[in-house]
């Protein structure tokens, strides 16, 4: 059989090589566009670019005759399992309002996991002290704000009021977050009669815009406008679904749990308010060791995560 010619066989590398840049500028441009994904395309795409006679051909060292040397295409890894995404799980944000008091009882509420958040009131004694220990064991800190409810009896001289101007308000609300150190957002403690007024609600969110706190509505009434004045002021905000002991027995927090458990896996994510009863914190003592297919987190995360939820759009985080 007669050699090729040398001009013949110059020929023949320009155009593998030609063949080849033409290869691989499309395929550099297909992963650009399509990322890893487009190296699923990649037999398809060299037997389009390069025809196999061809190849088979180069590989053989004959181009007068086509070899039958057979291409293999090697398909890529499959992605290491723990690169493969993962369901999250419902999330269930728990608030442990009024701290500050009684030392017992919210030591016990601060030996909960520190996905627990915890609330505490300005003007008990042992409010400045606790929220260090809480801040120390590395619980997300509230300040429990008072605000004008429906009676005022025994409500803070402190509290947030309709009847005052937004400034006085205002240095309400600077002294309440001076007396809790660490905060990370506010709720409001009662409150039913300011939270359902939107004028006096708007001077508290304009204050808090840009401190890069949130307001969590702990709704103490259906005419809440917590949310709705304080997103549009640009502050975190969404609503607690769940009060654990308002009925104090053993049995109703329970079933309050399992409400709390039902609403996280319905809608993905759900928020409790509970107290530093005893009972409170013997059933959360018991939850917190035994919650399957739920995860604890702070509220600042389910309140993003509510907030994503609720307008369709995802909420930048560092999570």
């Amino acid at each position: 059989m007669s050699r090729p010619s040398p001009n013949r066989r110059r020929l023949n590398r320009f155009a593998r090589r030609g063949l080849e840049a033409i290869f691989w500028i499309t395929f550099a441009l297909a992963v650009a566009i399509g990322g890893p994904g487009a190296l699923e395309g990649l037999p398809g795409l060299s037997d389009l670019m390069v025809p196999s006679p061809f190849l088979e051909a180069q590989a053989s060292g004959q181009t007068g005759q086509i070899a039958t040397v057979p291409i293999v295409a090697v398909a890529p890894p499959a992605p290491a399992e723990s690169a493969r995404p993962m369901r999250r799980l419902p999330a269930v944000a728990i608030v442990i309002d009024d701290m500050g008091s009684e030392l017992v009882q919210n030591r016990r509420a601060i030996a909960l996991p520190r996905a627990v958040s915890l609330s505490f009131l300005p003007d008990p004694p042992n409010t400045a002290m606790l929220a260090r220990e809480a801040r120390a064991a590395g619980h997300e800190i509230l300040a429990h704000v008072p605000m004008q409810a429906g009676t005022n009896e025994g409500l803070s001289a402190m509290a947030l009021r309709i009847d005052l101007s937004p400034e006085e308000n205002v240095r309400r609300l600077d002294w309440a977050l001076m007396r809790v150190r660490g905060y990370a957002g506010i709720n409001n403690h009662e409150g039913s009669v300011f939270t359902a007024d939107r004028q006096a609600l708007a001077g508290v969110a304009q204050a808090l815009y840009g401190r890069g706190i949130y307001f969590l509505d702990s709704r103490t009434t259906p005419a809440s406008q917590v949310v709705a004045v304080s997103r549009a002021f640009g502050v975190p905000s969404a609503t607690r679904d769940i009060f654990l002991d308002d009925d104090e027995t053993p049995q109703a927090i329970a079933n309050q749990l399992r409400l709390l458990e039902r609403d996280a896996r319905t809608s993905g994510v759900a928020i409790a308010i509970g107290h530093p009863h005893p009972l409170t914190l013997d059933a959360l003592a018991r939850w917190c060791r035994y919650h399957p297919g739920i995860r604890v987190v702070p509220v600042s995360v389910a309140i993003r995560l509510k907030t994503e939820r609720e307008i369709g759009v995802k909420v930048a985080s560092s999570d």
